[in-house]
């Protein structure tokens, strides 16, 4: 029987910031750390695998746990989904996206503007659920979409469905993608539709990421051209836009992620099986809501075994994250953490993994499992687990 890896990524679950955390604001970030201080957060299931072996981890030591357990350093000088994706596939950037902490240059605002024959609102960095209420009825009157950025590399719009169709909010984000590159590069535009009215408004799930494709191959790119079905599940297809995965399942929150990735693996389907679980980073870490996270920190737990059940004996199962959101830390951004490591299978013997120096390595470990072959970036752990 073949091969096959699982990469879940559990979005924004940080573990602990990293040495240069102050450089970007976050001293003292630790999303499962604070988290757990505040509301203890119940998960055996994690914890029987030795998440609180980690390092700094601030979680119950388990003398038995049934995984590899370790965490990693983000080489990229970013806090951002996308760069944290695109490392732990096996690309690092040497120069991070721009960020833009006073609002967009008035020569892009304007040039976008023109392109969509509309005026906007904001223009500055802003917490999303709170800019939709601040701005929304004028919104409403007006027809101007609302845009605004964060302390990650983003250009957001935000518009209610009733007003702006989703195709033309999407039509827009497309716009506004193919103008923030060069001078003005920005990691990802991003559609971020509502509902409501009169100062209630509230986020849909109709979501979309309009992200740069890499500058450089990631081992999905790899893998499918060596004919490997690679499966994104969730907002991986918009991550990478698009390249390097054969088949898409666009979920659009943890529930229906957890589903997809067990009906795949249950029914024998992909080489790779790569999914982002978006919920904790979107619904709560953006919102400082630390009993939403910890409910669903401890959802996520809840299903573990199905998962783990699941798998056959020629899986690896890869469970960690992209960068940190701790809602306890002071703002709405995301935290610049290290992130969680946790490998299981069969014969993954369970031992320290320390601190990797890269997220890379987690992307070099499934291509050296999945074809026998080094990758160009990061250092595989197969080796130290016993494979």
């Amino acid at each position: 029987m073949k091969k096959r890896a699982i990469i879940i990524v559990l979005d924004s679950v940080g573990i602990g910031a990293l040495p240069d955390a102050a450089e970007f604001g976050d001293i003292g970030a630790h999303t499962l750390g604070n988290i757990n201080s505040v509301r203890p957060i119940f998960m055996p299931n994690l914890v029987s695998l030795g998440i609180g072996n980690i390092k700094g981890s601030r979680l119950p030591y388990n003398p038995n746990a049934k995984a590899a357990y370790g965490r990693a350093m983000e080489t990229t000088l970013a806090k951002d989904t996308t760069s944290g994706h695109w490392e732990m596939a096996g690309f690092t950037m040497n120069i991070p996206f721009r960020t833009y902490p006073h609002g967009f240059p008035k020569e892009v605002m304007d040039e976008f503007e023109a392109k969509i024959g509309r005026g906007t609102l904001g223009n500055k960095v802003a917490s999303g659920t709170v800019i939709i209420n601040e701005l929304g009825n004028e919104h409403v009157e007006s027809g101007k979409p609302i845009v605004y950025t964060s302390a990650d590399s983003v250009f957001q719009i935000a518009a209610h469905e009733e007003v702006v169709p989703l195709d033309e909010l999407y039509a827009m984000c497309e716009t506004a993608r193919e103008m923030l590159v060069g001078d003005n590069l920005v990691g990802r535009v991003i559609a971020r539709p509502f509902i409501g009215a009169h100062g209630n408004y509230t986020r849909t799930e109709n979501r979309r990421d309009f992200a740069l494709e890499p500058m450089e191959d990631t081992i999905l790119d790899a893998l499918t051209a060596k004919g490997m079905n690679v499966i994104g599940i969730g907002k991986i297809e918009d991550i990478f836009a698009k390249r390097g995965i054969t088949t898409v399942d666009h979920t659009k929150n943890n529930h229906d992620s957890i589903d997809a990735t067990l009906r795949y693996i249950r029914n024998g389907d992909g080489d790779f099986i790569f999914t982002n679980c978006v919920d904790f980073d979107m619904l709560y870490g953006h919102r400082n809501d630390v009993e939403g996270y910890a409910a669903a920190l401890e959802y996520f737990d809840s299903r573990l075994p199905e998962l783990l059940n699941a798998l056959s004996e020629h899986d690896l199962l890869i469970i960690t994250a992209d960068h940190g959101c701790d809602p306890c830390h002071p703002g709405t951004d995301h935290t610049r953490e290290y992130i969680p490591v946790l490998a299981y299978g069969h014969g993954v013997s369970s031992v320290p993994l320390g601190t990797l120096r890269t997220f890379a390595d987690i992307g070099a470990t499934v291509y050296k499992f999945l074809t026998g072959e080094s990758w160009r970036c990061g250092r595989s752990f197969m080796k130290t687990i016993g494979l």
